[in-house]
């Protein structure tokens, strides 16, 4: 009678054990139910438009600006690995500017003209998630005035669609060697080739 009494006067602790019993019941269907796809190496194309920011920019009488200059970026990455992939990442600016190269001595600076220049890289990826990216690489950036050599330092986001798409938001920095600096971000979309 003792123990009747107690329960009757703790009716949310029955109620409490009643819904841990049930639940306890669905956590093991439900872990069982997510299966975790493995792993396949596989070639991924993508396509971006970017804005190319340039803080060394100069306008026609030579005073500095910041420019924003609108890029295309046209991707090939191949991941071989869960976490590590290696690609070749291509950036198109469309647009002439002009710009000063900060890196020469303070007796050499100049201003250049850049006309549509590209620039593409050689790229070393880190993914420690499926979304997240990190990448390094070296390449150039060429144009009919002059070729600078490039390290490009970047990471990006991607989300996964249906059907092997992939949405993504990139960052880059790109340090030309003996010239200028600049940074992009932009959107894309890519297609994975080869999963299984």
């Amino acid at each position: 009678m003792q123990n009747e009494a107690k329960i009757n006067n703790h009716p949310e602790k029955t109620v409490l054990l009643i819904a841990l019993f049930f639940l306890s019941g669905y956590i093991p269907i439900k872990a069982q139910e997510t299966k975790e796809k493995a792993f396949s190496s596989h070639h991924q194309i993508g396509i971006s438009i970017n804005h190319v920011h340039v803080f060394e920019g100069r306008d026609d009488e030579g005073n500095r600006e910041v420019l924003s200059l609108p890029a295309w970026g046209i991707d090939y990455t191949f991941q071989f690995h869960e976490k590590w992939a290696v690609g070749l990442h291509t950036d198109f600016v469309i647009e002439k500017f002009k710009v000063e190269k900060v890196y020469a001595n303070d007796e050499d600076k100049e201003i250049v003209e850049r006309s549509y220049p590209i620039a593409p890289a050689i790229m070393g990826i880190y993914k420690p998630s499926e979304s997240w990216s990190f990448l390094l690489g070296f390449g150039g950036e060429f144009a009919k005035e002059e070729n600078y050599f490039l390290t490009r330092v970047g990471t990006e986001y991607g989300y996964e669609l249906p059907k092997n798409w992939e949405i993504f938001g990139t960052f880059s920095y790109d340090l030309k060697w003996k010239a200028y600096d600049s940074w992009g971000i932009g959107l894309g979309i890519a297609k994975n080739f080869g999963e299984k």
